[in-house]
């Protein structure tokens, strides 16, 4: 496992640096590490092991069709727009520019080039965020409806919102333009409600979305029955993430920081467990689920990076669990990722992929270069290629050949 930890220890360096002008941020250490994890372990196996997409995401009764999608690798979330009306301490990014909705880094000017996009690439999911939708209904309600109109009917669709904009007039249009699912950040409302409310019985499903803000904990598990009166089918709770941009915010709540590819909350994750634990312990008729940053980190993207290579790759090429391609050439092994954008720059190297309404750019980047490996090396690739080693590799040219084929397992002990 040395190569595991040396890479662990790497992402711990790597993330205090990124904070260094913040001294007093408390990062986990050692004893508090294993008292955290032995808590961690309590609460997960009192859900009877409801865990899925590599035992990630932690649920209690159900997900939702839109979360199911995005766990198997089949959504799109466009960003309507950049441009909030909320001021949450836990945003993890600026949210004051109204930008052309985007993509992975693609923007889309029109609803045309977008619809055009999920179709060539075959999504089966679609959500609309932001930033905050509402506050360009109309530019919303004109993709949705060309989603809609030129995407497969059964398309599924949802919508994120703080919901200050939220009305009856807004939410019914949105219904008959045939958003699917709506999702409530009750975070940005001081944990009001009135507006999620209005959409029983005009929004099919109706979810929550919320972070698992530590000190709100108590007051979410009370609130449960009054989700479930007001028609709410499903909660999400995520995990706090630390950022450059909300560090400010952060820096001032007695939180507890875990390295990971970004630095994220300890209580956060315990806090999130323990709700679900809460809801699991009193049977409650709700959809909970755990979205973890593992889960995201390692399920969004590697499901984009599949998306993009199922289409751009050449038949014969060969794809990893993780998404990237995989070329082998005798005892020679190496990988390569696409890369897609809106603009050629000064690569002449990208090829192009032309459609009606927009045109794209990609190039297929090695992101490991031709490795040898020995006879036993050579064994050892061939049954974790095929799934046989449930193990994490200790010899360090496996271990980065892990990396690339598979989606690791489980949230990562503390």
């Amino acid at each position: 496992m040395e190569p595991y930890y040396n890479w662990l220890n790497s992402l711990v360096n790597r993330n205090k640096t990124e904070f260094a002008e913040w001294p007093k941020l408390k990062w986990l250490n050692t004893y508090q590490a294993r008292e955290a994890q032995e808590r961690k372990e309590e609460l997960l196996e009192k859900l009877n092991g409801n865990k899925l997409f590599k035992d990630t995401k932690p649920y209690h009764n159900r997900i939702s069709d839109g979360c199911k999608l995005c766990g198997l690798g089949q959504w799109s979330c466009l960003f309507i727009t950049g441009k909030c009306n909320a001021a949450c301490f836990y945003c993890p990014t600026s949210q004051l520019s109204d930008d052309l909705p985007t993509t992975q880094n693609l923007t889309f000017a029109s609803s045309q080039a977008y619809a055009e996009y999920i179709n060539h690439f075959n999504f089966k999911g679609v959500s609309f965020s932001g930033g905050e939708p509402l506050l360009f209904f109309d530019r919303t309600l004109e993709y949705l409806k060309q989603v809609r109109k030129k995407c497969k009917p059964e398309t599924y669709i949802w919508m994120y919102t703080n919901g200050i904009l939220a009305d009856t007039q807004k939410l019914r249009k949105l219904a008959a333009a045939g958003l699917n699912e709506i999702r409530f950040d009750i975070g940005a409302t001081a944990y009001s409600l009135e507006k999620v409310k209005l959409a029983k019985g005009i929004i099919s499903n109706v979810t929550i979305e919320i972070p698992a803000v530590p000190e709100q904990k108590e007051r979410i598990k009370q609130l449960l029955p009054e989700m479930i009166e007001a028609g709410v089918a499903n909660l999400n709770l995520h995990q706090l993430r630390l950022t450059k941009h909300n560090v400010r915010n952060l820096s001032k709540r007695n939180y507890t920081y875990i390295s990971a590819e970004q630095a994220i909350v300890l209580e956060s994750e315990l806090a999130a467990l323990d709700i679900l634990n809460y809801a699991h312990g009193h049977n409650l008729d709700i959809g909970i689920n755990y979205c973890s940053f593992h889960f995201k980190n390692r399920f969004q993207k590697a499901g984009f990076r599949q998306k993009v290579a199922g289409v751009l790759a050449n038949p014969d090429e060969e794809l990893t669990q993780n998404g990237y391609i995989r070329e082998l050439d005798g005892n020679s092994i190496s990988y390569k990722s696409i890369r897609i954008q809106d603009a050629p720059g000064d690569n002449k190297a990208l090829e192009v992929l032309g459609l009606m309404h927009k045109k794209y750019y990609f190039l297929k980047e090695t992101v490991m270069k031709p490795s040898t490996l020995n006879e036993g090396q050579l064994a050892e690739m061939k049954a974790l290629i095929q799934g046989g080693v449930s193990e994490i590799p200790t010899d360090p040219l496996l271990f980065r050949i892990w990396q690339f084929e598979q989606i690791e397992n489980g949230l990562r002990e503390y």
